[in-house]
C-alpha cells in the first residue's frame, strides 16, 4: 500500500459540520476499501486566489492516508460526483509529515517573524513622510 494525501475545497456555504461530514464520508471510502487514515485536519475557511464557481472562499480539508491505488480511483471519483466539492487533489507521498501540518503551523510563523508591527513594517524605526526639504523646493 501507498501513502497518500487528499486536499479538497469544500463551498464557503457549508457549515462547519457539512464540511466534517464530507471529511468522514471519504474517511469511510478509504477504510471500506481496506486502508487507513492517519490523520484528517481541518484547516478552516480560507480566501481563494481566484472566484471558482462564484466561490470567493472555500473550506480546506487535508485527509493522510495509506491505501492501495482502487481506493483512491474510488475516493476521487465520489469526490467529483460531490456537487459541494470544489476542487480536490490527491497526490501520493514518501512519507507523512510527523506532528501538524505546516498550514496548521502558521501561528507560529506569525511569531517567529518578531519586530514587525501590523503594518509590516520595523517597530524600532520612526515611519519617515517625505522630506520637508523636497516641498520647498517646488
Amino acid at each position: 500500500m501507498s501513502l497518500y494525501e487528499h486536499v479538497f475545497l469544500a463551498r464557503q456555504d457549508l457549515a462547519q459540520a457539512q464540511v466534517d461530514a464530507l471529511a468522514q464520508a471519504a474517511t469511510q471510502i478509504i477504510e471500506s476499501g481496506g486502508g487507513t487514515v492517519v490523520k484528517t485536519e481541518t484547516w478552516g475557511l480560507r480566501s481563494l486566489a481566484y472566484k471558482i464557481a462564484k466561490n470567493r472562499k472555500a473550506h480546506y480539508v487535508m485527509i493522510e492516508f495509506d491505501a492501495p491505488g482502487e481506493v483512491v480511483a474510488e475516493l476521487e471519483r465520489q469526490t467529483q460526483i460531490n456537487e459541494d466539492i470544489l476542487r480536490y487533489m490527491t497526490i501520493r507521498v514518501d512519507a507523512h509529515e510527523a506532528g501538524p501540518s505546516v498550514m496548521m503551523r502558521k501561528s507560529e510563523r506569525s511569531e517567529r517573524r518578531g519586530g514587525r508591527d501590523d503594518r509590516g513594517g520595523r517597530e524600532d524605526r520612526p515611519r519617515r513622510d517625505r522630506d520637508d526639504s523636497n516641498a520647498n523646493a517646488a
